[in-house]
């Protein structure tokens, strides 16, 4: 049977279509639009008619792109910017009206546990004290695990999109942005520095978006033609990375080899994160994963 999943994401509309069966799977097709749903009211709790558009157009897409595999079962799930809009349910409505797909919206706790899932999925065993982190436009997922169990899981609303709307960043960003930009995560991050208190993390796993961009930008190679299990990335190659990516100007990144078009102004603050939370909690090692949310979904399907 095969299993189409789309994940109506803040930033961006991603699609994964699978055959299933017997408890095993095989991934056919991924594939992503942009859709930017922050843009213009994430801040104010808003989805404005152009998101609606772009939502429109992606959902079109992604479903020309589900019949052409002739996938039986279609999941489409949204999160943070559709979760928090105070005209979600409107906005469901419109694109159950013109595309046929019923959205699921999801809370951040079950977005945070389709998220361990699919990094369970592709770990098939998790190492002990693991922080899984998913960087998202509306929100930020942190997972605490013990071994192939969740410890703790939280979602916090301090995703990039709301970033880029709060801050007026600088091209390039400067020093005095870059701690009003840390500091902003210190203070919405404080009951996960309460939770991890006393706690020594043996790795920060990363699961797809920004961190795969980090891959690509390591890797030169071209956005979403490389799909990454697992991936250890060396602690002073994300730091060479990530003195070039807050040193550079929009257009600079634009031109880099590895660089995701959707994610040029968002990469700043979220490097800024991931760096933050390295060192904050003292983690000495960063393992990039392509699996997240739609493999999750994927996960639970299988395993029904």
């Amino acid at each position: 049977m095969r299993l189409a999943v789309i994940d109506l994401g803040t930033n961006t509309c991603n699609l994964l279509i699978a055959e299933t069966g017997q408890k095993k799977y095989k991934i056919l097709y991924q594939g992503k639009e942009g859709v930017k749903l922050g843009e213009g009211g994430i801040n104010r709790k808003l989805l404005t008619p152009e998101a609606s558009q772009r939502a429109l157009s992606a959902l079109k897409k992604h479903k020309e792109k589900i019949e052409s595999f002739h996938a039986e079962e279609i999941r489409t799930i949204a999160t943070s910017a559709v979760r928090d809009a105070a005209n979600r349910d409107e906005f469901a409505a419109f694109l159950l009206k013109e595309t046929g797909l019923n959205l699921t919206i999801i809370s951040g706790e079950e977005e945070a546990g389709l998220i361990f899932k699919g990094v369970k999925l592709a770990f098939g065993e998790i190492p002990d004290n693991s922080l899984i982190l998913d960087i998202g436009g509306g929100s930020n997922e942190f997972i605490l695990t013990d071994r192939n169990d969740v410890v703790w899981k939280r979602s916090f609303p301090l995703g990039m999109s709301r970033v880029i709307e709060q801050f007026s960043l600088s091209d390039p960003i400067t020093k005095t942005e870059i701690s009003f930009v840390e500091n902003y995560f210190k203070d919405g991050l404080k009951d996960l520095e309460n939770k991890l208190s006393g706690i020594s993390i043996a790795q920060l796993i990363g699961c797809s978006g920004a961190f795969d961009t980090l891959s690509d930008l390591l890797e030169g190679t071209p956005p979403d033609t490389v799909q990454r299990t697992t991936k250890e990335i060396p602690l002073d190659d994300f730091e060479a990375v990530w003195h070039k990516i807050i040193h550079s100007t929009a257009r600079q990144r634009e031109m880099m080899t590895g660089m995701d078009p959707l994610r040029v102004e968002m990469i700043v603050p979220s490097f800024i994160l991931i760096r933050f939370v390295m060192e904050n909690f003292g983690i000495g090692k960063m393992v990039q994963t392509g699996f997240s949310l739609r493999e999750g979904v994927l996960q639970e399907w299988i395993n029904r």
